[in-house]
Parts: structure tokens; sequence; C-alpha cells
């Protein structure tokens, strides 16, 4: 799924997916968040692949604590409509307190690939942007645990972008398949700038006033910025 770029259209609400299909490639649909997250992904008939997340509230979202949200996961990734999950690197590498998280992510990450559905393996920081080669390290781990390596951080100010950037390129440089952004307004432009680099994944709400994380653009302005960019073109 991740050859290329894919812009995914981030919602709670599968039926909003028709509004989503001019701009983007993707739906990512945020379980955590969402009303009977299993009935919907039953009845879903849209045209978008899906990347699955249930997002642990260790790292940002609303999935209730406890590995119970692997259960749902499971259930997720036997639906055809879905093409990728998310996992979190934390769990992943057993560096969350809660030992339990290892065996149930590593165990989601073997059932999906025999399913044939990729590993988002994503990293958040709430708080900073490390300097450039620990942001490689991280985009490294990741992409070596899953499909994609995904990493996330906040920015508070114009070199933690530029930091992001070039962590973008020297990963992608070594071989490694990543999606890479800043959070929060200082870094916004990362999420149309680092595809340029190799980033592939762009996230951008459905709904802009249903931004799952700061600094989101909206779904096709974040199409035109990217594809423009990554054409050459100019952004008017």
């Amino acid at each position: 799924m991740f050859e290329e770029f894919v812009l995914a259209a981030s919602t709670a609400d599968l039926s909003e997916e028709p509004r989503a299909r001019e701009h983007a490639d993707a739906v990512e649909f945020r379980m955590d968040l969402a009303n009977s997250p299993l009935d919907q992904l039953a009845s879903y008939d849209g045209d978008l692949p899906l990347l699955v997340t249930n997002r642990a509230s260790w790292e940002g979202g609303e999935a209730a604590d406890g590995t119970g949200r692997y259960d749902a996961l499971s259930d997720a990734i036997g639906n055809d409509a879905v093409a990728a999950v998310d996992v979190e690197l934390g769990a992943l590498r057993g560096t969350h307190p809660d030992p339990a998280e290892e065996s149930h992510a590593t165990a989601l990450r073997d059932a999906a690939r025999e399913a044939g559905v990729d590993v988002v393996a994503s990293v958040h920081d709430f708080e900073s942007t490390p300097e450039p080669a620990a942001l490689v390290d991280l985009l490294a781990d990741a992409a070596s645990e899953g499909d994609v390596g995904k990493l996330a951080t906040t920015a508070t100010a114009p070199a933690d972008a530029l930091a992001m950037i070039e962590a973008t390129h020297e990963a992608t440089a070594a071989g490694h398949r990543v999606a890479a952004m800043c959070m929060d307004e200082p870094g916004r432009h990362t999420r149309a700038v680092t595809p340029v680099y190799g980033s592939k994944i762009g996230y951008a709400p459905v709904d802009p006033a249903e931004a799952t994380a700061p600094g989101q653009y909206p779904l096709a302005t974040l199409r035109e910025l990217v594809d423009r960019l990554r054409e050459g073109g100019t952004v008017e």
C-alpha cells in the first residue's frame, strides 16, 4: 500500500468516506474515537482502503487502558477493506510499562502480515522534537518494526521543522520506509514538505473541525500542497 505516497483522510465516522474520495488515497479510521467501530467496519462499503488506528491513551489516543484494544484491532484486520493497521512502537518494543503490551502488539503485527495487512509502527512526541540524529534513529527503529515507521513530534520553533525534514531525507536515503511530520503551527508545513523527501503517509481530517492532531491541514489543501510540491509546481 505504501510504495507511493498515501494521503489518509482521518475520521471516526466511516459514513464520511464519500466526502474523502476526491482527495484521499485511503481513510484512517480512528477506532478509539468512534462509536461502535466494529459495527462501522462490518457495514463499510466505501471505495477507499482503510488504515485502522486504535490509539492508546498513553500515546495521545482515547482507547481504554489495558490490552483490550488489540482484540478490536485483531477483528478489524480480518475485514477485506482494511489495508493497514497502526501499532505503537512503544508497544512493539516493550518500552511501555505494561509488559503485556509487547506480546499483544507483536501478535497483532504477525496476524496482520499473515492477512496481507501492512503495519505502521508509530511514535508520537507531544512535547518536543529531538535532535536530527535521534529522529533518524527513531524512524529507523519504527521502520524496522513495521512496514512503515511513522514519527510525529511537536515543533516549537522552525528549527524543529528543519530537523524533521532532514531526518526524513536521511532515513529515506538509508532505505527506510517512513512517514514523518511535525505537529503544531511551527511545524505545520512539514506535512506538505516531508513527502518531497520521501515521507509515505500524510494525514488530514475529513472534517476540518474534527482534526485528530494539532496543525493538520484541511484534506483538499494538503492534497494540493503535496501534489504541487512533489511535481515541482507553483503553489498559488
